[in-house]
């Protein structure tokens, strides 16, 4: 399944992931906000079918809310926090579950300010760029900050 040639036609947490590292610069992004990851997953994306996108946008909303925690967040403002968590699952999968499973990986990304806010508009611009029309998405999960209700729960 190669998710480039837009052959993908349903994504899974595996092909999420695939799609990530598939699309990912292999020289260092010069803008460090990810801008050339994530045209390479709209280019990826805009082939379709509209099915693959919706995939992707639940899953990237999926793992943003995963990282919504108190423990990494409590510190930042929304929006600092939201770009922040799209920074960890910009780098990949493994960088994103390794900062799942111990918080204190995510300081440098906190305290750099390393963002990659532009990921959270691929599904919007890829459906645009396939459909012609803008979309009024909703995913499963909520990615603004806050919304993993038990992820600030006072512990």
């Amino acid at each position: 399944m190669s998710a480039v040639s837009g052959i993908m036609t349903v994504v899974d947490e595996d092909s999420f992931w695939q799609l990530i590292e598939q699309c990912s610069p292999s020289d260092p992004d010069p803008d460090p906000d990810a801008d050339q990851l994530a045209e390479a997953l709209t280019e990826a994306l805009a082939v379709g079918p509209v099915s693959t996108i919706r995939g992707f946008a639940e899953q990237l909303a999926w793992a943003l809310y995963r990282l919504d925690r108190r423990e990494f967040g409590k510190d930042m403002s929304a929006d600092a926090f939201l770009y922040t968590r799209c920074a960890v699952v910009a780098d990949g999968r493994a960088v994103y579950e390794s900062v799942l499973a111990d918080p204190t990986l995510f300081a440098p990304y906190a305290n750099g300010l390393v963002w990659a806010e532009s990921l959270l508009y691929v599904p919007d611009e890829a459906h645009l760029e396939l459909t012609g029309q803008e979309w009024d998405r909703s995913t499963r999960y909520d990615y603004e900050t806050g919304s993993n209700t038990d992820g600030w729960a006072e512990g």
